[in-house]
């Protein structure tokens, strides 16, 4: 008699991780997409010039940064918007920006699959 009652209960325990399994797994699919990173002013990349910008300016005029990290020993700051869905063409833009030992920008680069008007 003990011995039933103890399966029963790990059984309906079993069906309840199932359940909410399964419940995940559709919200999942039926959203069908994931965005990673954070909007930032990309109509703003043609204010950046290299050699004259600092580091104070890109930060008053995009933020802080989505990701910072070195590159050949220069400071870099990335901001980045990816877009990303099963059921439509995803969106990306990103912006890459090395400082000098300045702080002033050394150089860019930004890219983008959205299309120009």
């Amino acid at each position: 008699m003990k011995i039933d009652f103890l399966c029963s209960v790990h059984f309906a325990g079993l069906l309840r991780k199932m359940f909410c399994g399964l419940a995940m797994m559709i919200v999942l699919l039926s959203s069908g997409c994931a965005t990673v990173g954070h909007e930032f002013p990309a109509g703003q990349v043609s204010t950046i010039k290299i050699g004259e910008t600092t580091q104070n300016d890109i930060y008053t005029t995009f933020g802080a940064p989505w990701r910072t990290g070195l590159d050949n020993g220069m400071k870099t700051w990335t901001y980045g918007n990816y877009y990303y869905s099963l059921f439509s063409d995803g969106s990306t833009e990103d912006l890459v920006i090395k400082f000098d030992n300045r702080g002033v920008v050394a150089s860019f680069v930004f890219n983008t699959t959205k299309r120009s008007k």
